[in-house]
């Protein structure tokens, strides 16, 4: 008797393991993203400075469209096209300091981005939460004059990085939101004239009038970049 009671006691141990172990799939918190393609429409609140002289463009709303390839469970891949019109000031060399600053004016700007990201819960969402961190590498596209500005400098072409936090919300297998806080630097140059003082007020040995007095004609400057997207995928 003693002997049938171990033996159904031993038999019964791995079976009420099992059940402590992991989730009931029906109540687990843990869902499958399917591989696929993502189609999603954005708008960001594009902030920062401008750099020291504030001649960066900054402070405007960025829309967007982007295209995203889910590769494995972890890596994804992603082209995007946004545009925004932002603000920049003129600082003019040529005129005494307390009238060279003028602005704000607008700054027209395309950005084009290839992207990569790190899904944190791999191909798997948490209470339909999917966090992930990347970093975006593209061109801003701003070579067009603006209107006014007679000071010698544009913003041109510049390249940048941008790395990325956030989240995606899956509202259904095909739904998601997406929030995300992002840090793009890009490296602003400046004229040669910006080192002269200007004619109508020169410097004195002990001081010198010009923008820039001293120091280099260049700098990376960093913008915060917040973008909410509403997102649509397409399974394989």
């Amino acid at each position: 008797m003693r002997l049938s009671l171990l033996t159904a006691a031993a038999l019964a141990a791995p079976a009420a393991l099992t059940a402590q172990v992991g989730y009931d799939p029906g109540h687990s918190p843990y869902r499958d993203i399917p591989k696929g393609h993502t189609i999603s429409a954005s708008f960001g609140r594009f902030g920062g400075t401008g750099g020291s002289l504030r001649l960066g463009p900054h402070a405007g709303n960025v829309y967007g469209v982007r295209y995203d390839l889910r590769t494995n469970s972890f890596l994804q891949f992603g082209i995007d096209i946004s545009h925004g019109t932002l603000e920049r000031f003129i600082v003019d060399p040529f005129v005494p300091k307390a009238q060279r600053v003028r602005g704000p004016i607008p700054q027209s700007i395309t950005f084009a981005e290839a992207a990569l990201q790190l899904n944190l819960t791999g191909g798997k969402t948490w209470h339909r939460l999917a966090p992930f961190f990347g970093v975006g590498l593209g061109v801003g596209l701003g070579n067009a004059a603006v209107a006014g500005d007679t000071s010698g400098y544009t913003f041109k072409n510049k390249f940048y990085f941008a790395p990325t936090i956030g989240t995606r919300l899956f509202l259904t297998d095909r739904l998601q939101l997406r929030a995300e806080v992002r840090s793009l630097f890009w490296k602003l140059t400046y004229p040669t004239r910006f080192l002269a003082d200007p004619p109508s007020e020169p410097g004195t040995p002990a001081g010198s009038n010009a923008v820039i007095a001293a120091g280099r004609l260049n700098e990376w400057t960093p913008s915060l970049w917040l973008r909410v997207a509403l997102a649509y995928s397409i399974r394989f």
